[in-house]
């Protein structure tokens, strides 16, 4: 049986990791993920996982990082970032300019 756990992030939710390894915004929920512990092993397996489309030094790029390594962005993204990645809705959520939120 498959369980279904609650997310603690949103589809447009801007985060970062917690070890600053990238910030972004998540762009998909694997709320049902049931794989393999993480390369670090204190990743539990039952946790939701999350696309997270990321600016990095060379430009975007897309990670898949689990719930616990995340954590809610305060600073958000500066203002040149936002305007050469992403649309912003009316009510704050991201989306990449080349992708849709689904």
């Amino acid at each position: 049986m498959t369980q279904i756990h609650t997310t603690r992030f949103s589809l447009g939710q801007v985060v970062r990791h917690r070890d600053d390894a990238f910030r972004g915004v998540v762009i998909d929920v694997d709320a049902g993920y049931a794989g393999a512990v993480g390369e670090t092993g204190d990743v539990s397996p039952e946790q939701p996982f999350y696309r997270v489309f990321a600016i990095g030094d060379a430009g975007g790029f897309v990670a898949y990082a689990a719930e616990a390594v995340l954590e809610d962005d305060a600073d958000q993204l500066t203002v040149a970032d936002e305007q050469r990645w992403f649309t912003i809705d009316a009510k704050g959520h991201h989306a990449p300019l080349d992708m849709r939120l689904h």
